[in-house]
């Protein structure tokens, strides 16, 4: 029988959740891979995404928690031997522990046997048979490279390109192919599987689909700390899989709880039932300071961040400029335990300047917002290899962050 929900408040919360998150680690003056380990475990998942006004995304969520470290390190972990990620669908398009391989078979095979792209399969499985057969004859490529080595002439199956790119997409998300990296342009580069993941990965045992289930709602409570059933099903998207999603994800929790690895708990102004994980630290005080990109998993599930810091976010990259409200990329500012700020910020990699672009404080944000806001600004800077920081006067805490730049 499990034991009555433990009581936390709003404030007990988050600051679980930030140290869950890596927010309580020391910052080395020089991360080394040991930190960046330390710190995937932590995440365990980074979101990729395109957008380059800044940072791409998946290099931010470890600044945020290491500060200025070299990104080659990224690079190393994902393309480089022994490699320790891998890109695949995990929350969406994302970085992933290597380890987690076997365990998103499960969710290959859902691909595989999906109606949707079984109907497309059935016109086009000679399409993808000679699109795995060009990669493994080619060897690691982009879909560019294969566009241009494609056969389109003296064939009498055709090649349409179109067809083609979704082969290819559908043997990755199948995982017969796999992201070997990515080059200058942030294109991924294809292999087959067997030539990208290390052998010791691939031999490992394949848990069934209900057992892969509960492994991800178990790594989604330790890098939540503590949430709802929600909460532990987005974050690796189990939603999305086929007969998965908050049905299968609570019982995971309840076999989870049976066996004392997840307890009962209940937060402050939440009416829905959390669980905490039972390795889940529960600090008194959380000194953090960091810029949270919009893909960080801290802001991932807009209603939990809402609920623990009192923070209503959302993207508005794809809403026309007139009607956005904060900017068109705009970072929350976590502050001790709390997001006491927003700040629209740009990379103009060119004049080599980072271009403050709107600065908003939060509803009872300390004095010593503008102070602290400026120094990480300094620190992303620097770690950008950018010389200047032009503060524009748009936003509350604009003029504040102005005067702050200039007395330095």
């Amino acid at each position: 029988m499990s034991s009555s929900p433990t009581a936390f408040s709003q404030a007990q919360a988050r600051r679980i959740a930030l140290v869950a998150q890596g927010f309580r680690d020391p910052r080395h003056t020089t991360p080394t891979m040991r930190t960046f380990t330390r710190t995937l475990a932590r995440t365990g998942v980074l979101q990729v995404d395109s957008v380059n006004v800044l940072q791409r995304a998946h290099y931010m969520p470890l600044f945020s928690r290491m500060g200025p470290y070299d990104i080659d390190m990224l690079k190393r972990a994902s393309e480089r031997k022994p490699r320790r990620m891998v890109e695949y669908w995990a929350h969406v398009q994302a970085f992933m522990p290597v380890d987690l391989w076997p365990v998103m078979q499960h969710r290959m095979t859902g691909f595989r046997e999906s109606p949707r792209w079984g109907a497309w399969l059935q016109t086009n499985h000679e399409v993808v048979r000679r699109v795995h057969d060009q990669v493994r004859d080619l060897g690691a490529s982009t879909a560019r490279e294969l566009d241009t080595g494609a056969p389109r002439e003296k064939v009498d199956w055709g090649w349409n390109w179109s067809e083609a790119r979704k082969a290819l997409d559908y043997l990755f998300l199948v995982g017969d192919l796999a992201i070997a990296g990515r080059n200058g342009q942030f294109e991924p580069v294809y292999d087959l599987a067997e030539r990208v993941l290390p052998a010791d990965v691939l031999a490992a045992p394949v848990p069934d689909a209900r057992e892969s289930t509960k492994e991800l709602v178990r790594r989604a409570a330790r890098s939540h700390g503590v949430g709802t059933v929600r909460c532990l099903t987005d974050y690796y998207r189990l939603q999305l899989q086929r007969g998965e999603g908050a049905a299968a994800a609570q019982r995971a929790i309840d076999e989870l709880v049976e066996e004392g690895e997840l307890l009962p708990a209940t937060i402050e102004g939440w009416k829905r039932p959390a669980w905490l994980h039972r390795d889940a630290a529960i600090p008194r005080k959380v000194q953090a300071r960091a810029l949270l990109s919009p893909f960080d998993p801290v802001v991932w599930e807009r209603e939990r961040t809402e609920h623990i810091f009192d923070f209503h976010y959302r993207i508005e990259i794809y809403v026309p400029e007139p009607k956005r409200q904060f900017g068109y990329y705009v970072l929350p500012f976590l502050l001790g335990d709390r997001i006491v700020g927003r700040v629209d910020l740009k990379a103009d990699r060119k004049d080599r300047v980072l271009l403050v672009k709107a600065t908003y404080a939060e509803p009872d944000a300390p004095p010593e917002t503008a102070v602290e806001l400026a120094e990480e600004l300094r620190d992303l800077a620097s770690w950008l290899d950018l010389d200047d920081i032009v503060v524009a006067d748009k936003g509350d805490l604009a003029p504040a962050l102005a005067a702050e730049m200039a007395a330095c």
